[in-house]
């Protein structure tokens, strides 16, 4: 009997290790797919990267580390095309649009998240449900009203039709339902209004969310072309339309479209880098 105590007790301390090391192969294993994955999303990406800093290299060949690298592709698009207009023209737009988005949405968002009054649930089931209707199916009614009142060929006339987003208005109306009504209700007893409520209790609260829409709208603002391309004269054009026109015109000098790519992409990454983590809480939130 006393001798079968060690060899219990060996088995015993055999196991955690066992666990341990399986664990362990599991851990390696999942984090080779989650390589392999990321590499196959990024490979379209870091193809094009390698691609701009060709020089006389045939671009379909399937190598990432250029044989002679170069920057006269940048150098080119930059001289050629003028193409800090064109991002003046984006930053001017995407500026505008992100911040009318924020302050139409979040005013819109408080009373429905806040406020009682007669057809609050009607307006919100209209907003949700509109949600069904593609981008497209307004572009005929926007350009008549846009030419109507003369704003065709201005930036105005990009931006009113986007001022407000409806996911922006739901999404920052569920960020107000985590605030208190304690907290509103101490505030007005203190004589607050509505609007110093909304902007000194309110907004600090959903600084995530905001920091959310910003990157949604910075995204869908600087990578749209079809709507700008409607309204503006090529002069005008942001970056995103100025790219589509440019791989139309210049199809013989594919090198040049991707390095105009290239450039136009680092600022939605620096802006994505920026904004991440309350981007992540967000949505962690909105799926808990």
């Amino acid at each position: 009997m006393a001798n079968s105590m060690p060899f219990v007790s060996g088995r015993a301390a055999h196991r955690p290790g066992k666990s341990r090391w399986l664990k362990g192969i599991k851990r390696l294993m999942l984090y080779l797919v989650l390589i392999m994955v990321a590499i196959l999303c990024a490979g379209p990406f870091l193809w094009m990267i390698s691609t701009s800093f060709k020089g006389n290299e045939n671009v379909y060949e399937m190598y990432l580390i250029p044989k002679f690298p170069t920057l006269d592709n940048y150098i080119g698009v930059v001289q050629m095309l003028e193409i800090h207009k064109y991002f003046l023209n984006t930053i001017f737009l995407t500026g505008v649009g992100i911040f009318l988005d924020v302050l139409l949405a979040t005013l819109c968002a408080y009373p429905l998240a806040k406020l009682d009054f007669y057809g609050k649930k009607l307006i919100m089931g209209v907003l949700v449900a509109t949600q069904i209707l593609p981008a497209s199916a307004g572009m005929i009614v926007n350009y008549l009203t846009i030419s109507s009142l003369g704003l065709v060929n201005t930036f105005a006339g990009v931006i009113l039709p986007g001022a407000t987003g409806i996911f922006s208005i739901i999404l920052f109306r569920q960020a107000y339902l985590s605030v208190p009504n304690e907290t509103l209700e101490s505030a007005r007893i203190d004589g607050a209004s509505d609007l110093r409520i909304w902007a000194n209790i309110m907004l600090p609260f959903i600084l995530p969310a905001i920091a959310t829409i910003v990157i949604f709208d910075f995204i869908a603002k600087w990578n749209s072309f079809l709507w700008p391309m409607i309204i503006l004269m090529p002069a005008k054009f942001p970056i995103a339309t100025m790219l589509n026109y440019l791989s139309n015109s210049f199809n013989y000098n594919f090198k040049y479209v991707v390095a105009s790519t290239v450039l136009s992409v680092i600022p939605v990454v620096i802006v994505f880098i920026a904004c991440q983590k309350s981007y992540i809480n967000t949505v962690a939130g909105a799926i808990k």
